[in-house]
């Protein structure tokens, strides 16, 4: 029996934290060099504690493989603008060797049927204790912010429906997530025009001439 889930977590909370600077650096590091960043921003938890126990009891976990069998109590999400940036995104977290890949899920091209679409990666990261080295499993998600979107109103209804949703507001969600892909695959197609326009607005005004300073007139 988990006794101390505060003391089981602790780990998880440690490399979330850790993960989220460390993800968040890479997308300073290319505003730094004036390159645009495939990220655009990320969020990280720790799934509660009856969240984690619900899923133990639907998927049948037993406390003992709790460790190697719940691959998302350490969940991390990267959000990026364009489809393309989500394969970027994955291109550089396979190149990192603070982390092993141990499985990715691409619903992106693939999607569930009920029209949700992210990339899914699960992998091994070494957290520093005081007792030592541990590795812990965690998910990372990479969507762009209208998969984001559609999943977090998803998840909501999944939360009022326990996952048994009508037929008619299924459909819905199926055409909304048709719809959120269109969006996505639109914004694709027109990505130079907003990246230039996006970079102008980022760096030119820098540029722009400046009022004279009355003082530098005395």
């Amino acid at each position: 029996m988990i006794d101390n889930w505060n003391h089981f977590l602790l780990p998880y909370n440690q490399a979330v934290d850790e993960l989220k600077v460390k993800l968040r650096g890479m997308r300073k590091q290319f505003q730094n060099k004036n390159q645009r960043s495939p990220i655009e921003f990320v969020t990280g938890r720790v799934k509660p504690v009856d969240s984690i126990k619900e899923k133990m009891n639907r998927r049948h976990v037993s406390e003992e493989r709790l460790e190697q069998d719940m691959q998302d109590i350490a969940g991390l999400r990267i959000m990026c603008q364009f489809v393309e940036d989500i394969y970027q995104v994955v291109d550089l977290l396979r190149k990192r060797s603070d982390m092993t890949i141990l499985e990715e899920r691409d619903y992106i091209h693939n999607e569930k049927p009920s029209g949700y679409r992210s990339y899914h990666i699960v992998i091994e990261y070494p957290v520093q204790m005081v007792t030592g080295e541990k590795k812990i499993l965690a998910e990372v998600q990479v969507r762009t912010l209208a998969m984001n979107f559609w999943a977090t109103i998803e998840h909501s209804l999944n939360y009022k429906y326990q996952g048994e949703f009508p037929e008619e507001l299924s459909a819905r969600l199926q055409r909304a997530g048709e719809a959120a892909f269109k969006l996505d695959t639109e914004m694709s197609e027109i990505r130079e025009e907003i990246q230039e326009a996006q970079h102008l607005f980022s760096y030119g005004k820098g540029s722009e001439p400046q009022p004279p300073n009355k003082k530098d007139d005395q």
